[in-house]
């Protein structure tokens, strides 16, 4: 299947510029191709994803990508998407954050020590050029008109946008006027909001190089779920790529939790499986949804991809624990990711009777229904149920000495941090 092909299959095509020469330059030849992201933060969420996504699909087919950190015009701000002005970053947290997200694009893109890939920085081709010369060299190039009338400037008119963030599709253009005359890149990707953006470039290359210049652009479907609502957040906010923010498990969770509606959609677009796999599960979404297989392997397929097989591991074992009750295995730090968004309290444990304790830590309301439940049986302390009322509870009981696990009834959990 030519690239073109499997990516109109997979759904992953909204805007090209010329779809007929960029499906011949495809089938003749390997090409150079690239998508950039701004270091606006530390992180890549799993929105960054998608144009990406679409970049290691060409990759995977024998192509050349080239990924930008956009160091110079993360500096100065993107007005695509931005009813108002973006807040300037300093230097020295652009350039920290250019280095986190170089790291993970590594981590993404380069884990085969084989693949053709180059990861550039467009602070390195802008940091020397004066302003007389990107005057003189760029700046002629742009029409006003033409630049006012490109939706990502348009739409700011009301509320005003600055002259550095309206130079921002110079820049752009400039990236992809270099990465054409010195990476041999034919092709680039982005969001459907890079349009204007990316059509600027080609602008550019063609006034630099010719009319026939090979150059191309090509975005990407804005991402929906059913409910009409933007995918990737959650009421916690993003979802991240780095652990730290968000966990392996979280990570997992999130895609595991997807509507039927989607699932396929999201299969197809994120994952590398074959058609005839998604097929396979398209047929069980339709005739055993209950079992959220789907939802599964497409958890399992992006939390591999993202983190590593290890990850996928341990977030599965936390999985399993919640689900069955069965914790007592886990590990302190597992206890820590899966455990992160109950309800936590902390507690300066030495020794105490469990009645009195949970009523202290607020998990029971009053010291008859603490005895209610315990009698009860609806008490769970680490995976052990606890019906003793005289049981008395001490840092012996945690964790690793770090954490205590309550659980009242079947599911509600209650994370007890013991501090000294």
């Amino acid at each position: 299947m030519n690239i073109i092909d499997e990516l109109e299959w997979r759904g992953a095509i909204n805007q090209q510029t010329d779809a007929a020469g960029l499906r011949k330059l495809t089938e003749d030849d390997q090409i150079g191709l690239y998508c950039g992201v701004d270091p606006t933060g530390d992180s890549l969420h799993i929105g960054h994803l998608i144009p990406f996504i679409v970049l290691k699909r060409f990759q995977l087919a024998g192509h050349r990508p080239v990924i930008l950190i956009g160091g110079a015009t993360g500096s100065i701000g993107d007005p695509s998407g931005k009813s108002e002005e973006r807040v300037l970053q300093s230097m020295d947290q652009v350039v920290a954050n250019a280095n986190a997200l170089t790291s993970q694009m590594k981590k993404l893109f380069l884990s085969d020590s084989s693949a053709d890939i180059r990861l550039v920085n467009n602070y390195d081709w802008t940091k020397d050029l004066t302003l007389l010369d990107f005057l003189r060299d760029f700046g002629k190039n742009f029409n006003i008109n033409t630049m006012l009338a490109k939706d990502i400037v348009a739409s700011r008119l009301d509320t005003g946008i600055s002259f550095t963030e309206f130079t921002y599709q110079i820049l752009q253009s400039m990236d992809f006027l270099h990465l054409f005359q010195n990476e041999g890149v034919n092709l680039q990707i982005g969001g459907q909001d890079q349009w204007g953006n990316i059509t600027a470039g080609l602008d550019l290359i063609r006034k630099k190089e010719g009319t026939e210049a090979k150059a191309f652009g090509l975005t990407i479907p804005l991402m929906l779920k059913a409910d009409g609502t933007k995918f990737g957040k959650t009421a916690g906010g993003a979802v991240w790529l780095d652990p730290k923010k968000t966990t392996p498990y979280e990570f997992y969770q999130f895609w595991v939790n997807q509507d039927d509606r989607d699932v396929i959609k999201y299969l197809k677009y994120f994952t590398f499986l074959s058609k005839e796999e998604i097929d396979t599960l398209t047929e069980k979404v339709e005739t055993e949804p209950h079992k959220r297989e789907a939802q599964k392997v497409l958890a399992s397929e992006m939390t591999r991809f993202v983190h590593s097989e290890q990850a996928l591991a341990d977030a599965l074992k936390i999985t399993e624990a919640l689900f069955t009750g069965e914790v007592k295995e886990l590990t302190a730090s597992e206890i820590a990711e899966g455990f992160k968004n109950m309800p936590t309290f902390e507690s300066d444990l030495k020794e105490q009777d469990l009645v009195t304790w949970l009523v202290d830590l607020g998990i029971e309301p009053s010291r008859r229904q603490s005895r209610e439940d315990i009698q009860n049986g609806a008490i769970s302390i680490n995976g052990d149920k606890v019906t003793d009322l005289e049981f008395v509870i001490t840092a012996e009981n945690s964790f690793e000495g770090r954490f205590i696990l309550v659980r009242r009834g079947k599911k509600k959990y209650f994370l007890v941090k013991l501090v000294a």
